[in-house]
Parts: structure tokens; sequence; C-alpha cells
């Protein structure tokens, strides 16, 4: 194999081992994503040095340090369990770290007068706009103080254009100005910004007229968002987090924000959202779902694994702050990339579905839910 892009030795046509520094081949080998076939490589390599060689060294350099770019001596003088020997250790040594400060806590937000239980997602409601409130309180003086909010609209209040949304009646809006009001400014209010849950058809923005298979009519949508966007910052929103995977969102809410004097509020734009089966439980908690047609036309294939680029690009240079990949535990690979390409914040969606498969695992006695949840939250920072 060739990885990315090295040329072909005389002497090796499966892997170009000789004109590679380690350095350099640490760095080919991780930003390809090809580890596997590397390792496959260094057995083919192996298998051609022979018995007359050492086949766990060249040059007297380990085969895995020369991958990785590390100076390790033999065993027995080099053990890497002593690094695991003890919790306290392993705290000392461990380099990816998770605080209250890396995480944003979605809320679901009704006109209802009671919470109202999530079946799909343990432990989630749907709140009313005063426990919403309480719940930001509670949550703040424990240490946690970035939160995003989503509404739930009546049937009865949905319409083609989702026009809802931006209504200062909307619950969104009610919980944003009310958390202002009760005087808690040390938190950091982000607004979900989508029509799915405010249209009668579930899309993401107005349908076309001429069509009626549901695709969404981009350009007639970007309008709407913008004035959703100007609603939600007077509401008292910092972030406003368009998430339609509307081609050229960004540049719309930017400019009408800056128009109504809101050029400090931020963007955190839903740059790379794949087109999933894991939004179903939020499908549930949002009250979203489709009437006609999916969203395939306009959220990303997951077969494609470029594409993303395309998507960043567009986002950046329209003026987003900070980036999503949605979701984050089966797209890991992504949220790398997109970290090293970027020097923006990049956030990733822990998406309902994935929460929902920790949570079913661990009700059967699969799994212990306060581990594997550890895992999966630090298995996503270490991506990016």
């Amino acid at each position: 194999m060739i990885i990315a892009g090295v040329p072909k030795t005389s002497w090796t046509r499966d892997f170009p081992i000789s004109t590679l520094t380690p350095n350099l081949f640490h760095k080919t080998v991780y930003r390809s994503l090809h580890v596997c076939q590397a390792l496959s490589g260094f057995w083919r390599l192996q298998q051609r040095l022979g018995p007359q060689r050492d086949p766990c060294a060249i040059g007297g350099r380990p085969i895995f340090a020369i991958m990785t770019g590390m100076n390790t001596g033999p065993f027995p003088q080099f053990r890497p369990r002593r690094l695991r020997r003890g919790q306290c250790i392993r705290d000392a040594v461990a380099d990816v770290t998770i605080s209250v400060k890396s995480l944003i806590l979605p809320i679901f937000v009704s006109e209802s007068e009671d919470e109202v239980p999530v079946s799909s997602m343990p432990g989630v409601s749907q709140l009313p706009v005063d426990r919403a409130v309480g719940r930001v309180r509670q949550l703040q003086k424990e240490g946690l103080k970035q939160f995003i909010f989503f509404g739930v609209t009546p049937a009865t209040k949905k319409d083609a254009r989702g026009s809802y949304a931006w209504s200062p009646d909307a619950p969104v809006n009610r919980t944003l100005a009310a958390i202002r009001d009760g005087g808690l400014d040390e938190v950091l209010l982000v607004a979900d910004l989508c029509f799915c849950e405010y249209t009668d058809h579930g899309h993401c923005g107005i349908l076309r007229t001429d069509d009626p298979h549901g695709r969404v009519d981009n350009d007639a949508t970007l309008e709407l968002l913008a004035r959703t966007a100007c609603a939600q910052v007077q509401a008292g929103a910092d972030v406003v987090a368009p998430s339609g995977m509307i081609d050229g969102q960004v540049g719309a809410i930017r400019s009408a924000l800056d128009k109504a004097g809101h050029d400090d509020v931020a963007i955190m734009s839903y740059s790379v959202k794949f087109a999933s089966n894991l939004y179903g439980p939020f499908r549930d908690a949002g009250e979203g779902g489709m009437t006609v047609g999916d969203r395939q036309g306009y959220q990303m294939d997951f077969r494609r694994q470029r594409e993303w680029r395309t998507e960043l690009a567009a986002d950046l240079g329209q003026g987003a702050d900070m980036v999503m990949v949605k979701p984050a535990l089966t797209y890991l690979d992504i949220i790398w990339q997109v970290r090293q390409a970027c020097d923006v914040p990049v956030v990733a969606y822990h998406v309902s579905g994935e929460f929902a498969m920790l949570h079913a695992a661990a009700q059967r006695g699969w799994v212990d839910l306060k581990q594997a949840t550890l895992e999966a939250t630090y298995a996503i920072k270490r991506a990016g």
C-alpha cells in the first residue's frame, strides 16, 4: 500500500518504510488513519528481513518505536504497566481531562404545566418553562454553566413555515428571557436554531410547493432562519446554533445579527451533521418527526468521508465561531480530522440514540452505566 501518497521504493512495493523518517512515518500513519494497514505492512517487512535479522528491530530500534516516534527500551527494562499500577498514578499521567466547562446540557422546554418524561431517553423530560429555569439555576450552583435549548411546540401552533419559532411566546424564547430576568447572568445560553420542531411537516425549513416529495426550499428558508436568530438573541441567547444544514445559513444569520447590532453574538454551527438513525429518541423528545420525505437531502451521507471539508470550509468562510460534528461516538474519525483542520472550538454532539443505547445496555446489566458513559465521553474528548 501507499500511505498518504508517499512514493514506492524499489525494494518494497507494498510498504515504503525506507523512505520515511520516524517522525514523518508517525504523522503519515496516523493522519491517514491506516494504522491497521501499517501494522500489516510491518508484518510483511518482518517476513522479508528473514531469520538473519531481528524481526523486532530496524537499525537497532524496535519497530513500534519507529511507528510512534518514541524511544523505548527493551523488556524487562521497559514496562508500560508501571504507570498503570494504581489509581493515583493513572490519574497523574492521564492526558485527557473532562470538566463541567467542557459540557453543554440539552434542555427540552414545552408549554406543558408538568414535566413529561421522554420514554426513549431515561431520565430526560420535557420541562415547563419555570422548571427549566429552576434546573438551570440548580445546575449553575453545582458548576455547570452551559445549556442548549430545544422547543417542544403544540401541534396547534405548528405551520408550514415554522413561524412560532420567532414568537416571543415560544417556549425557548420565554425560557431565555426568564433566565435573564432571573439574574442568571453567569451562564452560557445556546439556542438551537432549526424549524423541525415548529413546522407541521417536521422538516428543517420551508418545503418547495412544486415538489410532492418533501424537498426543502433552501433559499427561502434563509430569511426565516435569520429572523428567528434575532428573536432568540433578543430573548437572551448568547449563542445561536443553526442545525438544519441549510446551505448559506451561517452567512444569512451572521448578516442579520450584525445588522441588528448583535455582532458580539456567536454562531455555533452544526457544520458536519450526518443523516443518522441515531436521532430517533431526540425526535420523541422534541416532537419533530416528519410527515413526508426524510432529511437525507440536506444532512450528510455517512458513506462520504471527505464531504465534511466542503461543509466546514463553507461555514467558517461565512463566519461560524464554533463548529459541531454530529453524531459523536460513531464519527470519532471525523471529529479528529475536523480538529486537525481548523482552530475554532469544535463541539461534538453525543446524540440521543447513543445515549439511549448506553442506558438500554445498562438496564440489561450488560455494562456499568457510569463507567460506560465516562468511557464514551472521554473517547469523544480524546478525538478532538
